[in-house]
């Protein structure tokens, strides 16, 4: 287990600020407003011991960077901007899942992903 220190408290608060997964780079532009002198190597070092702590989990998209959300929150999807790159958090999921499976199939966990753009992204088009 780390020990608390600013940087860890500040990219804590940065990714709870949030409210969605963020990548390394957001992390750390979202942190560097309580301690601007933070470093991109430092929120890649604080990332894996908040990650090997439980503190985190990996948003893993298919064909981008992982991104980071606070571990221990309810089952929820995702929303991936094609416009801004962000990832959003979309709480609803989906009824009769199950029956999608072929006979015989167990279901363990499932991620679904959805594309297209943000509010803001869209009001921009």
């Amino acid at each position: 287990m780390q020990r608390t220190t600013r940087q860890r408290e500040a990219i804590r608060a940065a990714l709870e600020l949030a409210g969605r997964p963020l990548s390394p780079q957001e992390i750390l532009a979202a942190a560097r407003a309580d301690l601007p002198q933070l470093g991109l190597a430092t929120v890649y070092r604080t990332v894996k011991g908040l990650l090997a702590d439980g503190a985190l989990r990996t948003v893993e998209l298919p064909g981008t960077p992982a991104r980071y959300e606070l571990a221990g929150k309810h089952h929820h999807h995702h929303f991936h901007c094609r416009g801004c790159d962000g990832v959003f958090e979309v709480e609803a999921c989906p009824t009769g899942i199950r029956g999608l499976l072929p006979g015989g199939f167990r279901l363990e966990e499932h991620e679904i992903i959805l594309y297209g753009l943000c509010a803001a992204c869209g009001a921009r088009r």
